[in-house]
């Protein structure tokens, strides 16, 4: 990485700080501000109401984090497409874009690889190498919007890597795309994800922040979910629930929790019933994802028999359930697969 100043991941106060302290007036953090957010610029040079001279300082002393297309994927079944970017040398991040009734949603990625090694999961594949940085994140947008020719609505953080995993960098991240200065994207389109990390959805339920936590569950006990998500190994069930259960108390929000459909694993009768005892009298929502094929797994999606049984079960007794609609499936648009296939081709570190 750069000794430069990041000047993506500066907020405005931050930035009307360095523009004083290189004795310049105030409007111009202003200017570049806007540049920088609502206009996402890739080189200092686009910057053309600034002076020559200021454009040359902030070249020679900051640096704007880009993300390069390396592949795209449309799909033809609906409007989905996948990107695979190349932020440096050897690192590479997906993101997905989805086009629904009310607009775009894009699924941006958080790190470089993933930590928690959930075995369902390609991002997991060939482990973690860094967080990324807020201005990361942003270009993962920004790249989208200008190659694609719109706006972004909605996020969801669901993307590679875990979220609260990479805390401070979200934060300044949520930050910066909720600005009325920048996107302006309101927190209440947005939706964070986190296979549990226990203290950190404490955290976030204290800054009332207005997103959509989605907690990634997969298993109704301990036993099943250890076997499948390693997490579960520092903080069980019975703490993530109650961490949720605080989050939804304290917010007034309500919680989704993410179920992988795994045939044989986690969709039983029994499994049906254990998780709407569970989840029972918690301002919840079940979102049930028929499970992504890895051709490193040996996972399988539930039937549809098997499906609309648990769902019968959940519903039966008041747990609001959903099936994730499955978008550009014939792009392998989960997040982790194209990455995946670039490791093998021995372009990552």
């Amino acid at each position: 990485m750069t000794d430069k100043i990041d000047l993506r991941s500066m907020n405005f106060s931050e930035l009307k700080n360095l523009i004083s302290e290189m004795g310049l007036p105030a409007f111009r953090a202003k200017q570049i501000y806007q540049w920088l957010h609502e206009k996402g610029v890739r080189e200092f040079s686009e910057m053309q109401n600034l002076p020559r001279a200021l454009r040359d300082k902030l070249e020679e002393t900051c640096v704007l984090h880009n993300c390069k297309i390396d592949t795209k994927l449309c799909s033809k079944i609906d409007d989905t497409v996948k990107y695979l970017y190349c932020i440096a040398p050897g690192e590479y991040v997906e993101c997905v874009v989805m086009k629904y009734k009310y607009g775009y949603t894009i699924c941006i990625s958080t790190q470089l690889g993933c930590k928690m090694g959930c075995t369902f999961c390609a991002s997991a594949i060939g482990g973690f190498q860094r967080h990324l940085l807020p201005s990361e994140m942003l270009s993962e947008i920004y790249t989208a919007e200008r190659d694609l020719g719109i706006k972004i609505s909605h996020i969801v953080l669901m993307g590679t890597g875990e979220p609260l995993d990479n805390y401070d960098n979200v934060l300044r991240f949520l930050e910066l795309v909720t600005d009325p200065q920048g996107l302006n994207i309101s927190m209440r389109h947005i939706t964070l994800s986190t296979c549990g990390i226990v203290p950190r959805i404490y955290d976030l339920a204290d800054l009332h922040l207005g997103l959509t936590l989605a907690v990634s569950l997969h298993a109704p006990n301990d036993a099943i979910r250890s076997q499948s998500m390693p997490v579960n190994r520092k903080w069980q069930i019975d703490e993530v629930l109650k961490a949720c259960r605080y989050y939804a108390k304290t917010t007034s929000r309500r919680i989704s929790f993410e179920y992988a459909m795994i045939a044989d694993f986690n969709d039983s009768d029994a499994c049906a019933l254990e998780l709407a005892n569970r989840l029972k009298g918690l301002l919840c929502h079940v979102n049930l994802i028929p499970v992504n094929h890895v051709k490193e797994t040996a996972y399988h999606q539930s039937d549809k028999t098997r499906l609309k049984r648990f769902i019968e079960i959940l519903e039966s007794r008041g747990i609001p359930v959903s099936v994730r609609r499955t978008l550009g499936s014939d792009i392998n648009a989960s997040c982790g697969q194209l990455r995946a296939s670039k490791r093998k081709e021995g372009d990552l570190s």
